[in-house]
Formats: structure tokens, sequence, C-alpha cells
């Protein structure tokens, strides 16, 4: 090679190292935000899910508010990490002259960081069957 072209290579030497030093943090800032929002996709989801299948169980004809609250919690004790549930609880309330059944599950979300909402709340929803 010339020696014009290795003089002007050698003030390049050890950039990818500080470039790598200056990006790598962003790139692992983008990794953990994309991991934390599956994280939260999967509570969300997991908890309507429960929800929803709590208020069909007390909604069937004959069963206590206490069968939804047991089956939100039993699908949750299998699909959650122990502790996120904080609440479940069960009602049953008239809207637009129809009985419903609603069980509301509330749980911590499992943060990597300090910063975003700490709590979800979802409500599932089913009409009372009549005996």
């Amino acid at each position: 090679m010339a020696p014009e072209r290795l003089a002007g290579r050698a003030g390049e030497r050890g950039s990818v190292a500080v470039e790598f030093t200056l990006v790598a943090p962003l790139i692992v800032a983008v990794a953990l935000v994309v991991l934390q929002a599956a994280l939260a996709i999967h509570v969300r989801t997991t908890l309507t899910a429960a929800a929803a299948e709590g208020a069909r169980a007390a909604a069937l004809a004959g069963a206590s508010l206490g069968a939804g609250e047991q089956r939100a919690r039993a699908l949750l004790e299998g699909n959650l990490a122990e502790g996120l549930v904080t609440e479940v609880r069960a009602a049953r309330e008239l809207e637009d002259g129809q009985l419903v059944t609603s069980v509301t599950v509330q749980a911590r979300l499992p943060l990597l960081g300090l910063l975003g909402v700490t709590t979800m709340q979802v409500t599932g929803h089913a009409i009372q069957e009549r005996a």
C-alpha cells in the first residue's frame, strides 16, 4: 500500500471501540423498553382473560360471586409471578335493566425501571344467567 493510505488509517485506529461505547447504551435502553412493553402486554392480557373467565363463572345460574373470584385467582396463579396480583373482587350490578356480573382484578406490573405505570386494573363482565 502507499504510505499516504497507511497514514490516513492510523488516525482512525480505536474508533470502533469509541463508537461501540457510545452506541451500546442506546441499544440496551431500546431493548429494555421493548422487554418492559412485552411484560406489560403479557400481564394485561393475562389479567383480562382471568377477569372475563371469572365473570363467566360467577354469572352461571346458581353460582356465587366467590366462585368467580376463585376461578380468576386459579387462572392467575399459574400464569403470573406470585405476589403480583393485589386484589380480585366480584360484584353484581344492574346495567340497562340487565343483571351483570363483573370481576375486577388489580395487579402490580413487573417493572425493569422506575418509570411508567406501576399497577393495572381490568374488569371482566358477563350477563347473569337466570335460574
